[in-house]
């Protein structure tokens, strides 16, 4: 059976090996000695000097930087548990201890430790030394012999759990720790769960740099965990390579990446950028529009990428006369035809319009070259340059192939009817054509109001002319929202890198979402990623997840529904409250003030629209309260979240306004009711539905 140890506790150890009568005495002592060693090893990295090793102030700028990097990934975080576990093989790793000899311990947490002599204290969770930690089983015990869950109190080692892998006295059971870990109430932003990962979960995160995976999961199946700890498990196995190309991590929003942003640090990793899709596609032009839901489906769509490289080919023009080129007292001819030709091939490969512009001069000069060499002369590669630099080259591929601003010319699709026309012909129908054109055309580029969808086609613009720059690996996560031209965007980000693409089809709240994760990866540009699906909620209570999944045959017919492992009795309550707007304003502060009476964080979600009459009853009611993004505090802990931006956070406990209002405020009734998905599964411990309107149909009638 498994052993939990409190601090009175005086059970002999069961390994039997720890000298001790003790042994949470004895697993206290080493994580102090774990703490002093990791004091040690920054130490030693503060005290190092460099003023004799660096032969200049680059070096030394460069190798200081890095100094500092290393001090603050040796930070001791006093929140964050040191290690969280222990493995004790039956025999050597290395299989090189005598017959009969014990097998080696291991102490697995977040970062490697180790003490003055350079022996491990901890193991890093990444290394495979400490994979069997996540993996192994009754039926594969993967030689480890005894599996030790360390339980903690506020920073405090408090409790241990043991499974004796290959004792078949020793009943199966469910750990009461990783319970309690996965349960333990939220303050702050959202947590590692590298103490609590799941066999099906660590394959994803252990999967290899080289292919790209698709995770669809549920609400609480620790999707975005998941994606987090891979960045952090890539980095670990493939540090180098990635250190070169580089990785980031991209989020639907700005408060989800501040609620996501403390869980690498925290495994330290300091280096991963973050970022959203605007961010990306926002590095030339203001954003200050904002298109009709149906004009932004028609510029999200993948069409639009053959209309904007039309439009950007449409810039070249064949050649109406030779080029002459004067050297000295020689006058070299190339003919019309012959650059037509050098056109032709350009054309024909499908070069980028930018690259194919710097070629263009070098294969004219080239054919002056043949015919110096024709004549007798023994021209070298200095003057093939200085022919393409000769002002009648040059002239030349202006007017043949000129430069072109990526921005202007999405202005242009975007102003004139009938360039949009030429180039959109047998690609977007008539309608489509209206609904992209401006009522009143902009001037220029500065002055246009340019809507987030409009940087996503000047970022496809930008990379027909010139190739965007690819790293090592992406995270995206909610990329169930992601239009057609959005996944094109971050696709390039990652062409010759891999990706990580977390998302759930079932919460798809915008009118482009996909339907399904083959359209999606076609479109990123990886369609050969393995899709994986996680189904074992360990977030929400089976009784929510299971009233959530009412919704499921309407948003996403055919998607498995989540199956909880955590039964929590009472943790649903549905109620309707008798009267008009003031009597459920007034239920709903009531609400709060009972979900405040509990530990951990409070989210009370609403329809954007209701957010102002909220706030308002709150603040009358005497109740200081967050936005999202926002850090909860144990004197600050409840958030009033628009269920526009409730996708991705999580709270203990979720007070939910006005469920008909919710799916109301979306442009269709699908969307809406994702949305009120969304909101209905963002609670860990309890949910309290209060609403003054009719319930939506499908969750009366499931």
């Amino acid at each position: 059976m498994p052993a939990h140890v409190a601090e009175s506790d005086s059970t002999p150890d069961p390994t039997g090996t720890t000298g001790t009568t003790d042994p949470l005495a004895h697993e206290r002592a080493h994580l102090a000695a774990s703490r002093a060693a990791l004091r040690g090893m920054r130490e030693d990295v503060q005290a190092l000097d460099i003023r004799d090793v660096t032969a200049n102030w680059v070096n030394a700028a460069v190798l200081q930087s890095q100094i500092d990097d290393r001090i603050k990934a040796l930070a001791d975080l006093s929140h964050t548990p040191l290690f969280f576990g222990r493995l004790d093989y039956l025999h050597a790793v290395g299989g090189d201890l005598a017959e009969g000899a014990d097998g080696e311990r291991f102490y697995i947490g977040r970062r490697h430790v180790h003490d003055a002599a350079g022996d491990p204290m901890v193991i890093d969770w990444r290394a495979p030394v400490s994979q069997p930690y996540y993996q192994a089983s009754r039926t594969d015990p993967q030689d480890v012999g005894l599996r030790r869950r360390f339980g903690y109190t506020g920073g405090e080692l408090t409790a241990y759990e043991d499974e004796h892998l290959t004792d078949p006295a020793e009943a199966e059971h469910t750990s009461r720790l990783l319970q309690a870990e996965i349960e333990r109430p939220r303050v702050g932003p959202m947590r590692d769960i590298v103490a609590t990962i799941q066999p099906e979960q660590d394959e994803i995160v252990r999967s290899g740099l080289g292919g790209t995976v698709c995770v669809q999961g549920g609400p609480g199946t620790g999707k975005t965990a998941v994606g987090l700890h891979r960045v952090a498990y890539l980095l670990y196995a493939h540090r180098e390579r990635l250190a070169r190309t580089g990785t980031l991590v991209i989020g639907p929003n700005r408060s989800f990446l501040h609620y996501i942003e403390q869980v690498l640090p925290a495994l330290g990793e300091l280096e991963v950028k973050q970022a959203t899709v605007d961010d990306l596609v926002r590095t030339g032009v203001e954003v200050r529009g904002e298109d009709e839901a149906a004009t932004a489906v028609v510029k999200g769509d993948a069409r639009m990428a053959e209309v904007l490289r039309r439009a950007i080919r449409s810039h070249v023009t064949a050649p109406v006369e030779p080029v002459v080129v004067v050297r000295g007292s020689r006058r070299w001819r190339v003919p019309a035809y012959e650059i037509q030709e050098m056109v032709d091939e350009l054309l024909a490969r499908d070069m980028r319009y930018g690259a194919a512009h710097e070629a263009l001069p070098q294969r004219i000069a080239h054919a002056v070259l043949v015919r110096i060499e024709e004549a007798g002369e023994a021209p070298d590669d200095r003057v093939q340059n200085a022919v393409a630099r000769n002002p009648a080259v040059k002239a030349a591929v202006k007017a043949i192939w000129p430069a072109v601003d990526p921005a202007k010319v999405v202005l242009r699709l975007l102003s004139d009817a009938e360039f949009l026309a030429a180039h959109a012909g047998g690609v977007l129908s008539e309608e489509e054509q209206k609904r992209l054109l401006w009522a009143k055309p902009a001037r220029s580029v500065k002055s246009a109001k340019w809507s987030a969808a409009d940087a996503v086609l000047i970022d496809e613009a930008g990379d027909l002319v010139a190739r965007t720059h690819s790293l090592g690996h992406v995270v995206l996560d909610e990329a169930q929202d992601l239009s057609p031209m959005q996944y094109r965007a971050v696709g390039r980000r990652c062409s010759t890198g891999s990706a990580t693409v977390l998302g759930d089809l079932a919460q798809g709240t915008t009118p482009w979402s996909t339907e399904s994760w083959g359209e999606a990866l076609f479109h990123l540009g990886k369609a050969e990623a393995v899709v994986e699906e996680l189904t074992a909620g360990f977030r929400v209570p089976r009784e929510v997840i299971a009233y959530a999944s009412r919704l499921l045959p309407a948003i996403s017919p055919g998607l498995a529904a989540v199956e909880s492992v955590r039964e929590s009795p009472g943790s649903l309550a549905v109620r309707e409250v008798p009267g008009g707007a003031e009597e459920l304003d007034a239920a709903v502060v009531a609400a709060c003030e009972e979900s405040l009476r509990h530990e951990g964080s409070i989210g009370l979600i609403a329809a954007d629209a209701r957010i102002p009459v909220l706030g308002a009853a709150l603040e009358a009611a005497g109740h200081v309260y967050l936005s999202p993004g926002e850090e909860t505090t144990a004197a600050s802990r409840l958030t009033l979240v628009p269920a526009s931006l409730a996708k991705g956070l999580e709270y203990d406990y979720v007070v939910l306004d006005e469920p008909a209002a919710v799916v109301d405020g979306e442009p269709d009734e699908r969307t809406g009711l994702r949305r009120l998905y969304v909101a209905l599964t963002r609670a860990v411990s309890g949910l309290t539905v209060l609403h003054a309107a009719p319930l939506p149909k499908v969750l009366v009638q499931a």
